[in-house]
């Protein structure tokens, strides 16, 4: 029987493409991860809003 590991929700933010897809996972206060699905448009809008908050 293979081996579990616990899930956690340490880590650092991560961005990973996968097939056609951005993943986007995360952390949140409390523990866990929000995993978020984007296509190369919304990401692309996502860069462009959190550049106009950030400056």
């Amino acid at each position: 029987m293979a081996a579990m590991k616990p899930r956690t929700g340490d880590g650092p933010l991560e961005v990973t493409k996968e097939g056609r897809g951005i993943v986007m996972r995360v952390p949140l206060e409390g523990g866990g991860r929000l995993v978020v699905e984007l296509n190369a448009e919304e990401a692309g809008s996502l860069a462009e809003a959190l550049q106009n908050v950030v400056g």
